[in-house]
């Protein structure tokens, strides 16, 4: 009698655990119900799929450093290089979608669908935008003493016939993408030389190994400061904030020729929309400061601030006009 006692206990203390489980798992499992720390509460990885000590490293270190003292926590800058930034830009798209691993990158994200016959995303279905940090324009250069103009450099083209040369930082960058629908729209040949880098392309010109540079303008803006190489023009919307006396294309008689390079900031596709949210606010806030601002300039970028829907619509746009001009120059992909 006292073990069946025993039994009987144990059976209706189950039997009571067992009744009250139900109560308990819809709060355990309830949809959408965290009891985490709130977001961030650990680092972040910011991937930016090329070298350290780049233009593009420099800006997204400095966005890094005034977003992280908003966020609460360190925005850790992984540097990805290789493929033509296809690497990196890859393993963003593949990062679990929970806020921790972001990415910035350049106009890569939108040219080099164009560029390569496969590439291990896609721009807009596996990405989130989050901010349209800065931007940076394309500028054209010769020697002192070549041409005063763009006109005049067109005219020279179109006497030469294809004999003359134009380098840039490589294959399928902004910069060779400008002058190929600068030639288009122009009605001019001459002959692309691609190198490894801006540094390398405009030391091509002050060999007079060709007759035109083109690259950002972070890497030759100190040059024609010193008056060693001549700007022609920016390709940007307005003059550049620093070569006031430089003209755009627009100006030089091609309306609407902007092509930009722009530094943006993106989540992989399904991360949370309060977190993208968060990102984008904050990102914003931290571009809206002098010191943000100043330090931009100095690195040879120009602050935009633009939230999720601005990146999106760039991206849509641009991929679209990457396209076009890679298809009409007959550039291969590789």
């Amino acid at each position: 009698m006292h073990g069946n006692r025993v039994n009987r206990r144990r059976f209706l203390g189950a039997a009571a655990g067992f009744a009250a489980a139900p109560i308990m798992a819809p709060i355990l499992l309830a949809p959408g119900r965290s009891f985490g720390q709130a977001y961030p509460s650990r680092p972040i990885r910011v991937i930016v799929p090329f070298a350290a000590g780049g233009p593009s490293d420099i800006i997204a270190r400095i966005v890094a450093d005034a977003m992280g003292p908003r966020l609460g926590q360190t925005m850790v800058i992984d540097n990805r290089a290789g493929g033509g930034a296809n690497i990196g830009i890859g393993q963003a798209a593949r990062a679990e979608p929970d806020g921790y691993t972001v990415l910035i990158t350049t106009s890569a994200i939108v040219i080099n669908p164009s560029l390569y016959k496969k590439i291990p995303f896609d721009p807009v279905k596996d990405f989130a935008p989050i901010c349209d940090l800065a931007i940076s324009p394309q500028m054209l250069s010769v020697l002192p003493g070549y041409v005063n103009t763009l006109a005049e450099f067109i005219a020279k083209a179109k006497e030469a016939k294809g004999k003359l040369n134009y380098a840039s930082p490589g294959l399928g960058t902004q910069a060779q993408l400008t002058v190929e629908l600068l030639k288009l729209r122009a009605g001019i040949d001459i002959t692309h030389v691609p190198f490894t880098g801006g540094p390398p392309a405009v030391q091509a010109l002050l060999s007079k190994s060709v007759e035109l540079v083109t690259n950002a303008v972070p890497t030759s803006e100190k040059l024609v400061h010193a008056g060693t190489i001549h700007a022609l023009a920016v390709s940007g919307k307005d003059r550049w904030f620093s070569l006031p006396n430089v003209p755009t294309l627009v100006e030089s008689g091609f309306p609407g020729f902007i092509t930009d390079t722009f530094v943006g900031l993106f989540a992989p596709t399904g991360t949370p929309k309060e977190v993208v949210d968060r990102l984008a606010s904050e990102a914003q806030a931290a571009l809206k400061t002098p010191e943000v601002i100043a330090r931009a300039r100095g690195a040879g970028f120009q602050v935009i601030g633009g939230g999720p829907d601005v990146l999106a619509a760039r991206v849509v746009r641009e991929v679209a006009l990457n396209r076009e001009i890679v298809q009409k120059a007959g550039i291969e992909a590789r």
